[in-house]
């Protein structure tokens, strides 16, 4: 295993499989051993008063000990006594010397690790205010989202003192013993309102045209640069594209401005993202392949950017992001999703363990959580935000059990190598000859879902690697369970696909959601998608990339009721842009000849042809659970045999299930 400080990564197998990943690279009098970074996100781990928590120190350690000698950057944080620039309630704060020894913890946990310690500044602008009731920018322009706060245009003399409160909160990371300052100017952050021609309607020397623009973020810049010195290295994080052409945001070639403007002010690397949110545009989900964006970073490089860039977005795979250094694309690799749900990535890439890194499947849980004020989590890593609690630790059991998991679906996965690792003997029984439940399904969504794929196959991978015995194409029964006579039993038996009973439901041509998925059954050309959750969008949206003209039938106030709010909005724009019309707040009330009859709430009657009906609402499938209370002492229930959730409710049941038992 690596040892913290020694960096000589030539012997791993990572080295020669990803060589551009693992070469230093100085900057300033900073020599950073490696070409990665932890880029930093907002967890909502510390006091609302902005003091560093044990639970973000424990968070931050564990990226930092996964670094291996790379760039760990500690969440931004806000820098003044008002809290006009603190974004998320439990962002950690920097406006008073007070806050420095909580400071000083981080970066003496990065050191610790080995890692290079990276501070970063973070003036939340439109974003901001988070309990105000305002926030403030260069011009009060209306916020398109409902939830951010209405903006108060700043003064010069606000403009002043917070140029001051930068030098200030950078002084005193220093102070803490950080080694890079970092200014944030990214996703409608303060820094892009006033670069932005959308937010910025100033006619006074702040504002006008793009040079006029960036003479605030130059103004911080010098202000950090002659508080820090010479030596200390500044990043600064700035849109290259902001997808806002709608609302006359900067174009491409204006944002690349903003890069040479930084440049010649004195920073000494630029990290290269994209878009607002506040943009209609999708940046950062799934559906956006991976390694799309770095034609931005080439842009930059084209123009004459000197100074290096790095950069994160949809950049996950050790082996996009190698090529692009070696491309001279971009030169050191950002990562913050990534790293959410494997902390150890790089380290499992220089050990050579690609098989073991956790994979972050894009679906935005963390950023759903933060932004609803919320400590973060994850879909994949359920160890997120529980890094301090021994209590959610991996430890050997006190006695050995046998352990019979009924399913092997994410839930019956995740516990059952979670409870071998404890040293139990785990048997996994599954009815199909295929591991993966509900995902199989899932997985053939159109717009990158394959990617969810990646957790079975990590999950599988780690079961084998713990011991865990499966037992495929096995139907359990009340009698194998009683011939088996296991200590404890876990039934992870999923969910089943149903058809409510209204006249014409046994047609034909009325057929399950996995059915179609998976090719069993073929769909006429007009199809009814019976159900509006995630199942049915991704039926729906499945049906629709095919050519099929669809109609989705939602009981709900909304489609995708059960999808986190923060990839839920793209679903519902994809469902527009392919032609699926949604009724809302509408059931099927018969199934006829020529389709169906729709019923509202209020009773409202509407045909609809059809040539086939799919229906994509789901049942638990808990039938064992009373016969293995009688036959076994010990009897666990999780997923969606508890209740039919999403993936992350799998992973997170199974885990907690495996820790206890």
């Amino acid at each position: 295993m690596l040892q913290a400080r020694k960096w000589d990564y030539t012997s791993y197998p990572g080295y020669e499989m990803f060589p551009q990943l693992f070469q230093p690279i100085q900057l300033g009098k900073v020599r950073i051993p490696n070409r990665i970074k932890y880029a930093a996100t907002e967890d909502n781990f510390n006091t609302h008063d902005g003091f560093v928590t044990d639970r973000d120190v424990a968070y931050i350690r564990e990226r930092a000990k996964g670094l291996v000698g790379g760039i760990c950057t500690m969440q931004g944080v806000y820098m003044d006594p008002k809290g006009e620039g603190k974004g998320y309630v439990g962002q950690a704060a920097a406006w008073d010397d007070k806050f420095i020894p909580g400071l000083k913890r981080l970066a003496d946990t990065i050191h610790e690790e080995g890692a290079i310690a990276n501070y970063q500044l973070m003036h939340c602008g439109r974003v901001g205010g988070v309990e105000l009731p305002y926030c403030v920018g260069p011009s009060a322009v209306p916020q398109r989202l409902r939830v951010l706060k209405p903006v108060k245009e700043m003064s010069k003399e606000d403009i002043k003192r917070s140029i001051k409160e930068h030098a200030d909160t950078a002084r005193r990371g220093i102070e803490a013993g950080f080694d890079i300052v970092e200014i944030s100017g990214i996703v409608g952050y303060l820094i892009s309102n006033f670069l932005s021609s959308f937010t910025n309607r100033r006619t006074d020397e702040y504002g006008g045209d793009i040079e006029g623009r960036c003479r605030y973020m130059v103004e911080v810049i010098e202000a950090v640069r002659d508080v820090v010195g010479k030596d200390v290295p500044v990043f600064i994080r700035l849109c290259s594209e902001e997808l806002l052409d709608e609302y006359s945001g900067n174009t491409p070639e204006e944002s690349l401005v903003t890069y040479k403007i930084a440049e010649k002010a004195g920073v000494d690397c630029i990290s290269v993202t994209m878009g607002w949110q506040e943009s209609l545009w999708t940046v950062i989900t799934r559906d956006v392949l991976q390694g799309s964006w770095l034609y931005n970073a080439k842009r930059a490089k084209e123009a004459g950017i000197k100074v290096p860039l790095s950069m994160a977005y949809r950049l996950f795979k050790p082996d996009i992001a190698n090529k692009a250094i070696a491309d001279g694309i971009i030169d050191i690799w950002e990562m913050c999703r990534p790293m959410i749900a494997d902390p150890h990535l790089p380290k499992k890439v220089l050990e050579g363990h690609l098989e073991d890194i956790r994979p972050c499947v894009a679906c935005n849980l963390c950023l759903a959580r933060l932004f609803r004020d919320a400590p973060i989590t994850c879909a994949t890593n359920p160890m997120i935000a529980h890094e301090w609690d021994p209590e959610w630790q991996i430890k050997p059991a006190e006695e050995k059990k046998k352990v019979m998991i009924i399913g092997g679906g994410p839930a019956g996965l995740e516990c059952a190598w979670v409870a071998a690792l404890r040293g139990h003997d785990v048997h996994l029984y599954e009815k199909c000859n295929i591991l993966g439940g509900q995902i199989l399904y899932a997985s053939k969504g159109p717009y990158g879902d394959n990617e969810l794929h990646g957790m079975i196959d990590w999950l599988k991978n780690q079961c084998n690697k713990a011991g865990v015995k499966f037992h495929l194409n096995t139907t359990v029964t009340p009698e194998m369970i009683e011939e088996e006579f296991p200590d404890a039993v876990v039934v992870a038996t999923g969910a089943r696909f149903v058809v409510e009973r209204v006249p014409g439901y046994d047609r034909p041509n009325v057929v399950a959601a996995p059915d179609v998925l998976e090719g069993k059954v073929k769909t006429g050309d007009k199809v009814i998608v019976w159900g509006g959750k995630g199942p049915g969008i991704i039926t729906a949206l499945y049906l629709a990339e095919k050519g099929k003209r669809v109609t989705l039938v939602c009981k709900e106030r909304k489609a995708g009721k059960d999808v986190n709010p923060s990839y839920v909005w793209r679903y519902i724009q994809k469902l527009d842009q392919v032609g699926v019309r949604t009724y809302r707040l509408f059931d099927i009330e018969e199934i006829t000849d020529t389709g169906a009859i729709i019923k509202d709430v209020t009773s409202t009657r509407i045909p609809v042809a059809a040539d086939t009906i799919v229906f994509a609402e789901r049942e638990s499938a808990a039938e064992l659970v009373e016969a293995a209370k009688d036959l076994c002492p010990e009897v666990y229930v999780v997923g969606d045999a508890l209740v039919p959730r999403r993936l992350h409710n799998a992973i997170h049941d199974g885990y907690r299930i495996g820790i206890r038992m």
